[in-house]
């Protein structure tokens, strides 16, 4: 058997173990890992011990060698996970007032309602005595206007992150400019990590599992908390003080946030501060990778430095001639090129992209100064074996598929004339310098194939892609590259550059804005099985290729499953319900065999941040649902928090609520009041407003006592959503004797998160409710939901579903002996698993 097959073969079964050991639910003790290793390592042995043997023997030694790669991988990651779990916070010590020690660990990320910083560990102690943390831990500290509670929002780590803090931080004082490197003694409330659970949502513990994060938390600065003290500088960070220090400056140079906010991000990779619209409008444009220290700005950036230094090299012949004998121009160019890109990518703050950016050309680079002339198929495993060994989790990240996928599916089109430089499906050559016609046609023609190739694989990721990327990018890849870039890197040098820098970010935001605003900028699909999105990227990567059309057509449909992929609706007089898992708030969704109902769209966390753009957008795309009505039940912001997004989104969706004529969704969409009464027939599903009676909105109530209560039946199951009434809303029901026979359900949704004003037993002995939902946040600071109000359930036989511990909970009307809850299908070793 050839050895470039065996290596071929080694480097895929390591890859697939890896993706092997990333399904598994629980971790196995860690002997078993290491002893799977070690019989890799004994059957490698045995391999070379019979290299000189008989040729079947030599083929059937390297099976087993592949076999063993598998077990290899599977055992290392393994290894790392059960070692990485050995530190994780201990259940004890969730919610107590710890006074630490430590270093502010990296550049800290400022918002409207306070700052979010890693901090690592040097000591802890609680009431006195010495405890256990994990090293590093992620905290905020939250804004304060005085001894008042204020309102305080979630951390945001990335675009979709369900971190949630207390919802009003008790007498904080505004924090302070904090900076890595600093030694601080503060006191702090931890949890463990744990995100929201969705459908096709963002895994933030995943996300947080491979930051090396194994808690959250907040800073206590009440009045009877010991205040936050810095007790001393260090220079144990000096690339994130310099990081600090250039995004400081250019926010003191750019008046204009928005751009300098690109601007920032380009330099410093600090992607928080791009604002939510713009990255809307990226996105719809398919320009967003261009917008951060993606590959692609490492790859240009290593590329051009390369080819300066090459030619510097060559220069210092005259001076000294034996120089270039030593070490050839080109060599010379490539290896500082690599480092040069590097140092950028860690001045970029070493994001997961920029490091597997570096790995890929650090991998292809080196075999290449070696003079090994490898197959492209074994270039390709081997830079994917490389990133996945120093971080096995990237597997299971959209960014390194689109990457891969993309770097093969050129190769695999043009395998000829493939350059090393390649990242995030972009790629450039010396070309451009030499004949800039020729490489720009052949840009544009890699950039059609990857266009191409992405497309399904997108649709899977992201159930949307942009149709005119195509057009975006071919004018923002070279502006964003060649002018945007150079323009503010060259500002941490001389600072009025960055007004250059913002103008052409300015320029290139209208061209975007205007394309993002064509009616078909975007399409958006349902989330197809996992297969569909293979068989897609398959079929677009041979519609790529150079080969004869009559081959190339046979893409085709291989690619149209995934963009006609519909998801199963209920039949014909059947309905079904989920709760989406937002946290401390409610959202729930109702489907029927052709309508949809949105029942209030949870928490909003920030002005830029709330539960319908991080998880109720993103979902319903996936579900490829179009809603015809949005329904709030009150006024409250953890239940018309993310209303505004969810209506952007859905402008066909009418909306029926209990808010009052002023409020300030009335300017997004014309509200109807709800009231009792109203009634409505969809796919054989009836609907029906129990409350409030007309004459509530004649006086003045609590929000909550105006909440709007609704009522789904097909005459065999019913369900009831209740929103935040009370006590008293509920005593009014059950007085009601015709509302009262419209009680009974066999779906609850626990009335005000299971809060003690709600849930009264007269009122739960009229619904007895089989299964009952109580939506809230994981550690909450009401508590919620109370214990003894879940006692009331228990004593009646009504199983409760918490979100924290169910995530999203689907209960269907065709199958009403269960509820199906999110966070127990496909579980993860990372996933949080609280017992509440």
């Amino acid at each position: 058997m050839p050895l470039a097959s065996v290596l071929t073969g080694l480097l895929a079964g390591f890859i697939a173990g890896v993706a092997l050991q990333l399904q598994q639910a629980a971790l196995w003790n860690g002997w078993f890992y290491a002893a799977l290793v070690a019989g890799f390592a004994s059957v490698c042995t045995l391999v070379i011990d019979v290299r000189a043997s008989a040729r079947p023997r030599r083929s059937l030694f390297a099976i087993l060698l592949v076999l063993t790669a598998v077990a290899a991988g599977f055992g290392a990651t393994g290894l790392r996970a059960v070692a990485f779990q050995q530190t994780a916070l201990s259940p004890a010590l969730e919610g107590k007032d710890i006074a630490i020690i430590g270093q502010i660990q990296a550049m800290p990320q400022t918002g409207e309602d306070g700052i979010r910083f890693r901090f690592k560990l040097e000591s802890a102690s609680l009431e006195g005595q010495t405890v256990v943390l994990p090293p590093q831990i992620y905290l905020g500290w939250y804004a304060g206007f005085g001894p008042r509670p204020v309102k305080a929002a979630p951390p945001k780590p990335a675009d979709n992150d369900s971190t949630e803090p207390p919802e009003f931080a008790p007498d904080q004082r505004l924090p302070q400019n904090l900076r890595a490197g600093e030694r601080w003694q503060m006191t702090v409330r931890l949890k463990a990590p744990h995100g929201n659970s969705n459908p096709h949502g963002f895994d933030y513990e995943l996300w947080l599992w491979e930051q090396g994060v194994q808690a959250t938390g907040y800073v206590r600065t009440g009045v009877r908390d010991e205040p936050p003290r810095k007790i001393g500088d260090t220079w144990w960070h000096p690339v994130e003080r310099a990081r600090q220090a250039v995004r400081e400056a250019i926010y003191a140079r750019v008046d204009n946030r928005q751009l300098a906010g690109v601007i920032a991000a380009l330099v410093v990779g600090d992607q928080n501060a791009i604002e939510r619209a713009d990255w809307d409008v990226f996105r719809a444009t398919g320009v967003a990778h261009l917008m951060s220290i993606s590959g692609l700005h490492i790859t240009m950036f290593a590329w051009v430095a390369s080819l300066v230094l090459a030619w510097l090299w060559r220069r210092s012949v005259r001076l000294t001639p034996r120089l270039c004998l030593w070490v050839p121009a080109a060599s010379a160019g490539a290896l500082g090129g690599l480092l040069l890109a590097a140092l950028y990518a860690l001045f970029s703050g070493w994001g997961v992209p920029a490091q597997r950016t570096i790995w890929m050309l650090a991998t292809v680079v080196l075999l290449r100064q070696s003079g090994r002339q490898w197959p492209w198929p074994m270039v390709w495993l081997l830079a994917m074996a490389v990133v996945v060994v120093l971080d096995p989790w990237a597997l299971m990240q959209a960014g390194f598929w689109l990457s891969f996928v993309a770097v093969g599916v050129l190769f695999a089109a043009d395998s000829g004339s493939i350059k090393e430089d390649v990242a995030d499906g972009q790629k450039t050559s010396r070309h451009w310098l030499a004949k800039p016609a020729a490489g720009m046609m052949k840009a544009a023609r890699e950039q059609w194939v990857v266009t191409l190739a992405l497309t399904p694989l997108s649709l899977l990721l992201f159930n949307q892609v942009s149709l005119v990327g195509l057009l975006a990018n071919a004018v923002a890849i070279p502006w964003v590259t060649l002018l945007v870039t150079p323009l503010a890197m060259l500002g941490v040098f001389w600072s009025p550059v960055w007004d250059a820098a913002a103008l052409s970010v300015s320029v290139l935001t209208v061209f975007l804005q205007w394309l993002s605003g064509w009616s078909f900028a975007s399409i958006s699909v349902a989330a197809a099985p996992l297969w569909f999105a293979i068989a897609g990227v398959l079929g677009g990567g041979l519609l790529a290729m150079r080969l004869p059309w009559h081959w190339r057509a046979l893409g085709l449909p291989l690619i149209l499953p995934v963009l006609l992929w519909q998801p199963v609706r209920p039949v014909m007089g059947q309905f079904e319900i989920l709760g989406a898992d937002i946290g401390q708030g409610n959202a729930v969704i109702v489907r029927t065999a052709s309508h949809g109902l949105v029942y209030d769209t949870g928490p909003k966390f920030s002005r830029e941040s709330d539960a319908g753009h991080r998880v109720l957008v993103p979902l319903l795309r996936a579900m490829g649902e179009r809603i015809d009505l949005l329904m709030l039940s009150h006024r409250d912001v953890d239940h018309i928090g993310g209303a505004q997004a969810v209506l952007g989104m859905q402008p066909q969706a009418q909306l029926l609520s209990s808010i009052e004529d002023s409020h300030e969704l009335q300017a997004v969409r014309k509200s109807n009041r709800c009231v009792a009464g109203q009634r409505w027939l969809w796919d054989g599903v009836d609907f029906e407003v129990l409350q409030p009676a007309a004459s509530d909105y004649e006086g003045v109530n609590k929000s909550n006592a105006m909440s709007c209560v609704l009522r789904i039946s097909n005459g065999r199951q019913t369900a009831l959503l209740v929103g935040d009434i009370e006590a008293p809303q509920e005593l009014k029901l059950v007085n009601d004797d015709t509302m009262k026979a419209k009680l009974k359900a066999d779906f609850l949704l626990v009335p005000h998160h299971g809060s003690k004003t709600s849930s009264s037993g007269v009122f739960l002995d009229s619904v007895k409710p089989q299964f009952a939902l109580a939506q809230a946040g994981y550690r909450n600071r009401f508590g919620h939901p109370v214990e003894s109000v879940m006692q009331r359930y228990a004593e009646r036989g009504a199983q409760v579903f918490k979100s924290p511990s169910c995530g999203a909970a689907t209960w269907r009307s065709d199958r009403p002996e269960a509820v199906l809850c999110q966070r127990q299908q496909g579980p993860r070793y990372w996933h949080h698993q609280p017992g509440v």
